[in-house]
Order: C-alpha cells, then structure tokens, then sequence
C-alpha cells in the first residue's frame, strides 16, 4: 500500500482530557517562549562575568533568535510529514540540552551553543496548536488554540519578572537550571500526555529547501540584528544582505519546482495567508517595542528628568501584569472570535495596541502609568495572537497545519527581531550624556512609541484587507472538526 493510501489527514484523534492537554500544551508555550527574555537581566552583566566584550556577549542573545527562526518552519513541516507527537519530544530534548549547557559553562562559546540549542523549543508552539487541531472538541479548539498562540507573548511578558528576582538572589546559573527543569517536565508531559496523532502528509522532506529556507533566514536575520553593530552601509552586512536575497530568490525558484516543498508558496502567497503573516510582524513589533522603551524609563536615573528610578525587580514587576492581561484576554478573544470571526478580533487587538501607543506618548510619568499603558498593549497583543491560528488555518488544508503556523510564528520572529532593529536604532540615535554614558532622550522614547503605533496601525490595515469571502471560512476554522 502506499503510503498516500494510508494518510487521511481529515482524521481526527480523541482524547479523554482535553482540558489536562490544553494546559499541558499551553504551559509548555509558555516554558518555551520564556526562554526569549530568560537572559535579559544579565545581558549588562555578561561581559564582566563571561570576561568578553558586549558584542561578543550578545551573540547569548542572537544565537537564540537565529536557531528560532530556521527550526520554527522546518519542525512545523516535519510535525505534519511525521506526526507532531516525536518532534515536540525532540524539542524538548534540545532544549534540555541547550539548558543544561549553559548552566554547566563559565565562558563565552557554550554559553552561545547552549542558548543556540534553546531555540528549539519555539516550534513546540505551533506543534501544539497543531496537535489542539486535532484532539480538542469543536466547541474549545477556537479558544484552545488562541491560548496556544498567545503563550508565546505571556511567556515573553513574564519572563523578565522572574529572571529579575531569580538573578538578583542566586547565582546566574540558576536561571538555566530553572529552564532545565521546565524542558524536563514538559518532555514527561508530551510523552506521557499528549496523544499519537498520524501524520497528516504522505509528503516527504525536502532538504534543499530546509537548507535553502536556514541560509537565507540566517543571513537576514544577522542583517537585521547586527547591522547596527557592524554599520548599514559595511561590506559584511551588504554582502549578508544580497546573500539572502539571492538564497531567497533560488528558494522560491525550487519550491515552485518541487513536487513535494518545504514551503508550499503558492499557499503562503494566498491573499488571507499573506496578510496574516505581514500583520503578524507588525503586531510583534509594536509588542516588542515596548518592552525596549518601558524598562529604560522605568530604571533610568530621576536626574534625567523623566526617569522613575526603579530597580531591575520592580521594574519586572511593574511590567508582569501585562503578562497576567493577556493570559486573561485570549479565551475572551477566541469566544468574540468564535460570533464574529477571528479577522474582527485581529482588528480589535491592532486597533487597542495603536491607541494605547498613542496614548502612551502621554504615559510616560509614573511607574503605574507604565503598568496601565503595558496592561492596554498586552491586551491588544492578546486579541491579535489568538485570531492568528484561525485565520491561517482557514486558508491552509489540515496536511500543512504545522508548517503553516510555524511560518505563522516566524513572522513573529521577524516582527520582533525588526523591532529591536528599529526601536533600537532611534533610541541610539536620540541621546545625552548622563553620567559619563549616552542615555535615551524623552524625545526619542517618545519617537519610538509613535513609530510602534503606526506599526499596529498597519496590521489593523492589513486585517481589513482580508476578503470578506473569507469569513465564514475562518470561522469554519476554529471548529474544524465538524463534518
């Protein structure tokens, strides 16, 4: 028999638990993307304890984006070429292993591999909501896979208040030791919890494009992290710059050939698909704008005139409510989304991010100014990632579900990645002297926040864009295992 013969990716798979597998998987999520803003109360201090340069430090920081962004699309595909069950368990290996390598080392290059390795664990996310696709009941998958998508922001927002107070009582190391653990239960939990679910392809792996997709990504993304460092205009970074778009280029050339692609173009370039993907990056980079400006007014000096003076933990937790906000927000998103469709909610959450920014402006005099203004992001944040798996699913066949949100989630990736870019580039560029060190202006912080709600501003824009013939389809989408 072939294997085409013994595929039927419209098969379903039933669980008993459905509410014990949706924490499961959601927890996980949120174990996972807390690996992003793990290590950012010590990024000041990692020169002096790994005795290297700030440059060389941040590489802690970009090995992490870049393994990320390249296993993100691929494990997605392999979840739907050969079940989604092995590939979470392999994730969480690499994780495990990435966590305890950092937490072992005392210099540069393992540290770097180790938080490489932690990567690896973003694909979990968009493997789960493949797996919520198909064990959880049609009237809970809507909101099942909204809580899904937004772990990656609630585990973003709440790492850094527990890396704050986990850094300034313990030793550095017990922060990878932390993430050791996390990868250790949810390696039991996938094992022992999450059902076997038949591959939903009879395709096979395309390599070419694996590597085709890796070099190119890899070489963009150093672009867009580093070029700050290096110089715009510097020979590494043109030359990275044209690499990608070249090896983006011979991509998109085979992937059309293919008989079996590792990317299928010809869906992501679909008008609903595009454009969800195209507001998803700008939906991350207003999320991740502020997590650059709100920690510099919260911790910069009084004598600046517009700093609160606040400690490393404080600030953490002046900024963790926003994470409880969205966690709070997504299941209400997804029940809006379930009567009105999962574009009105991606609407509604750009529309609540723009206003707060431009609010934000305004917001910038009190620690609970902040709060507020973080809590009205956070929400927006919330409505918008949880329409995202609907809205994807609804333009992709059931076979391409993992590979389709792990595109899905790299958009998020790029969108924070361009994000610290840009926001860090005008914040660079509007300083004065303070202490012997160039600090942020008020007028810069003020500057990034405009440029972050014209960023949400547009992925309301681009929601709006999404055929109107679309929408009974999408909300097809979150009860899809209905006959």
């Amino acid at each position: 028999m072939s294997r085409d013969a013994e595929v039927d990716p419209s098969a379903t798979v039933s669980t008993g638990h459905p509410a014990v597998l949706i924490a499961v998987l959601c927890g996980a999520g949120i174990s996972v993307s807390l690996m992003q803003t793990l290590i950012v109360p010590l990024i000041p201090e990692l020169p002096n304890l790994l005795a290297t340069s700030a440059s060389n430090a941040s590489w802690a920081v970009t090995a992490t984006l870049l393994t990320a962004a390249v296993a993100t699309p691929v494990f997605g595909r392999l979840g739907d070429l050969y079940g989604p069950k092995p590939m979470l368990i392999a994730c969480a290996l690499l994780l495990i292993a990435g966590s305890l390598t950092a937490a072992l080392t005392t210099s540069l290059i393992p540290l770097i591999v180790g938080r490489a390795l932690q990567g690896f664990g973003i694909p979990i996310i968009p493997l789960g909501i493949s797996v919520l696709r198909s064990c959880v009941p049609p009237e809970r998958v809507g909101s099942a896979m909204g809580l899904m998508s937004a772990s990656l922001g609630v585990g973003g927002a709440l790492g850094l208040p527990l890396s704050a107070v986990i850094a300034q009582h313990y030793d550095w190391r017990v922060l990878f030791w932390f993430a050791t653990a996390l990868g250790v239960a949810a390696l039991v939990m996938f094992a022992t919890l999450v059902p076997h679910i038949p591959p939903r392809s009879a395709d096979r792996l395309d390599p070419l494009g694996a590597l085709l997709l890796a070099i190119g990504l890899v070489s963009l993304l150093l672009v867009i992290s580093k070029g700050q460092n290096w110089g715009w205009g510097s020979a590494l970074t043109l030359t990275l710059l044209g690499s990608s778009v070249v090896v983006f280029a011979v991509f998109a050339w085979w992937e059309l050939r293919v008989a079996a692609p590792m990317v299928d173009l010809r869906t992501t370039v679909q008008r609903p698909v595009l454009t969800t993907n195209i507001a998803s990056i700008a939906v991350a980079f207003g999320m991740f704008a502020l997590s650059l400006v709100a920690p510099q007014v919260l911790e910069l000096p009084p004598e600046t005139g517009y700093g609160l003076g606040q400690t490393l933990l404080w600030t953490g937790l002046w900024l963790a409510p926003g994470g409880l906000a969205m966690m709070i927000t997504s299941p209400i998103a997804a029940r809006i989304a379930a009567a009105r469709g999962p574009r009105f909610t991606l609407v509604i959450g750009a529309l609540v991010m723009t206003v707060a920014y431009v609010a934000g402006v305004f917001l910038l005099g009190a620690a609970w100014q902040i709060a507020i203004l973080n809590i009205m992001i956070a929400t927006g944040v919330g409505f918008a990632y949880a329409s995202m798996p609907a809205l994807i699913n609804a333009a992709v066949p059931i076979s391409e579900t993992a590979a389709a949100n792990g595109i899905n989630a790299l958009a998020r990736s790029l969108g924070t990645a361009i994000s610290s870019a840009v926001i860090g580039a005008i914040l660079a560029g509007m300083t004065m002297p303070l202490g012997g060190h160039e600090v942020p202006t008020l007028t810069g912080l003020r500057v990034a926040m405009v440029v972050a709600a014209v960023a949400a501003g547009l992925a309301a824009v681009l929601a709006m864009l999404i055929p109107v013939g679309e929408v009974a389809q999408e909300k097809r989408a979150l009860v899809p295992n209905e006959a």
